[in-house]
């Protein structure tokens, strides 16, 4: 079983995530995506554009 992982802020989600997720996807015979995003802050310590859900809906 290969499980794709990505690790992203999608901060805000933009089509280049898109293309990003749409290609790591075909690049691979993946039986699953798992997505890792950050929470209420950035990795640099800045506040979030949108809450991690309102982020979450949008990457699905």
């Amino acid at each position: 079983m290969a499980v794709l992982g990505i690790v992203a802020e999608f901060n805000p989600f933009h089509n280049g995530h898109l293309h990003l997720l749409q290609q790591s996807r075909l690049s691979g015979n993946f039986s699953a995506t798992v997505c890792v995003m950050s929470g209420s802050f950035m990795q640099r310590g800045e506040p979030a554009l949108c809450n991690k859900w309102a982020r979450a809906k949008m990457a699905l």
